[in-house]
């Protein structure tokens, strides 16, 4: 895994501070973000298929195995090259062998063909990820955020960063999907680096400790 560093001086972050006061206040108390890339795409999805409904260890666990099982090859010749008694006795139900056997299918016969993914648009990366079986919206959003590395994708269903804007403009539950549908179009073209400012709110704690950003300042 690669990663780098979101710069809080950098000329995007202080023009996403500029368009949003609320935001502006969450940049300088978190200030310079690292955020950890997928550069593997294929192992990417294989990742994400094995952690749909299940908690981050056991599918930590469970890709583990997979890696032993293809020697730490993760890839579409590995997984053609084992049964899938084999990838059950690893762990995996039948659902997720099906779906990595729809994914390894549609790379094997270029159907998939990530070298083209980087001039493709959001819109048809999406369309074509969602094509696979077992992947969805959202997963396809992780993938263009943590493999491809789009600056302007917004997951308005991503469950942190909904909680993220909750607390940060003290909105309702209810109302925490609207509130990201309604910031959007101040945010972009820098949706991606407010995504990673609001998830911080839930990976450092300040939705459980503070009431509001204002108790922070």
């Amino acid at each position: 895994m690669e990663q780098f560093v979101i710069d809080q001086n950098n000329p995007a972050v202080m023009a996403l501070g500029n368009a949003d006061s609320q935001m502006n206040k969450l940049i300088a108390i978190v200030g310079d973000v690292t955020v950890t890339m997928r550069p593997n795409y294929f192992k990417s999805l294989v990742r994400s298929i094995i952690g749909q409904q299940i908690s981050v260890a056991a599918a930590r666990a469970v890709f583990g195995r997979l890696e032993t099982l293809l020697e730490h090859r993760i890839e579409p010749a590995g997984i053609l090259n084992v049964s899938d008694q084999q990838l059950r006795t690893i762990g995996l139900s039948w659902q997720k062998i099906n779906y990595l056997r729809d994914l390894t299918a549609k790379v094997h016969n270029n159907f998939i063909v990530f070298e083209q993914m980087a001039d493709k648009d959001n819109t048809s990366v999406l369309k074509q990820l969602t094509s696979i079986k077992g992947i969805g919206k959202w997963t396809a959003e992780m993938f263009l955020i943590f493999s491809l590395g789009r600056k302007n994708v917004l997951a308005v269903d991503d469950i942190g960063i909904q909680r993220g804007a909750r607390w940060l403009y003290e909105v309702d539950k209810s109302e925490r999907r609207r509130i990201l549908i309604d910031k959007r179009p101040v945010w972009e073209p820098y949706l991606t680096i407010a995504s990673f400012y609001l998830w911080e709110v839930v990976h450092l704690g300040f939705d459980k400790t503070y009431q509001s950003i204002d108790d922070m300042i």
